[in-house]
């Protein structure tokens, strides 16, 4: 294994690659590895409403595949990351992060006590993460919409409040976990590529994730083979996507 690349390197290294070298072992340890620092990446209100499955066994794979339409990312795949979004564990996480507080400021500390940043945080977890995750059918999302609307027309106001705005809010930061994993992965000279073509449902079944779970992107994993990138990089010229204001 060659040293490990910079960030720069990585990234230019990084390609979404479709072939795989079945004679050149992938070691899951560093996959694992690549995994951990995945769940560095940022995310929204430190919730991390993701999970991770780690695919090494090859007949899953081999069930995967057709799944994934047998695609030859799948299909030549020595290891398998399926990103997977969990906004049904909202209550979990925001629990989980008043506990690290208690951790950190004190137990049971009484308001007169508390910082003004210890009183954000846990006015934050305790009563702004619920009023925007809880919902019924959608309709306390269409109601918070409305409030938003009209608070909206006197001072600036977040407006993305609907069951619909927090689920892309949530594939948002499992997408950003993905992409820190990639670059990991480039970094250590691995290749990867991330495919959104697949059966979802099939895959949660195969996998035994539970119902309100979504996949946000299954990511194979090997070493290339020359033929497995399937051409020169291609991006829109950079002057028109560049804006500087």
């Amino acid at each position: 294994m060659s040293q490990e690349k910079t960030v720069s390197e990585a990234i230019h290294y990084r390609r979404s690659v479709r072939i795989y070298d079945n004679e050149k072992s992938i070691d899951k340890t560093i996959v694992k590895k690549c995994i951990e620092q995945a769940s560095l990446a940022p995310n929204s209100s430190n919730m991390q409403l993701w999970e991770f499955y780690h695919i090494t066994s090859k007949d899953i794979i081999d069930k995967i595949a057709p799944f994934c339409f047998n695609q030859n990312a799948a299909k030549t795949a020595q290891q398998l990351v399926v990103f997977v979004v969990r906004k049904d564990l909202w209550k979990k996480r925001a629990k989980a992060n008043l506990s690290f507080m208690d951790a950190n400021f004190g137990a049971n500390n009484p308001k007169t006590k508390q910082s003004s940043r210890e009183k954000v945080a846990r006015n934050y977890y305790g009563k702004i993460i619920p009023f925007a995750y809880a919902d019924f059918l959608g309709i306390l999302g269409y109601f918070k919409f409305l409030m938003t609307l009209i608070i909206g027309l006197f001072k600036p106001i977040y407006r993305e409040v609907r069951k619909s705005d927090m689920r892309i809010v949530a594939h948002k930061t499992c997408g950003l976990a993905a992409q820190n994993f990639m670059l990991s992965m480039a970094a250590e000279g691995y290749d990867t590529c991330p495919m959104e073509g697949s059966d979802t449902w099939r895959i949660k079944n195969l996998l035994g994730l539970p119902f309100a779970s979504e996949v946000n992107m299954i990511v194979s994993c090997g070493i290339r083979k020359p033929e497995g990138v399937y051409g020169d990089r291609f991006r829109i010229p950079f002057e028109e996507v560049y804006k500087e204001v």
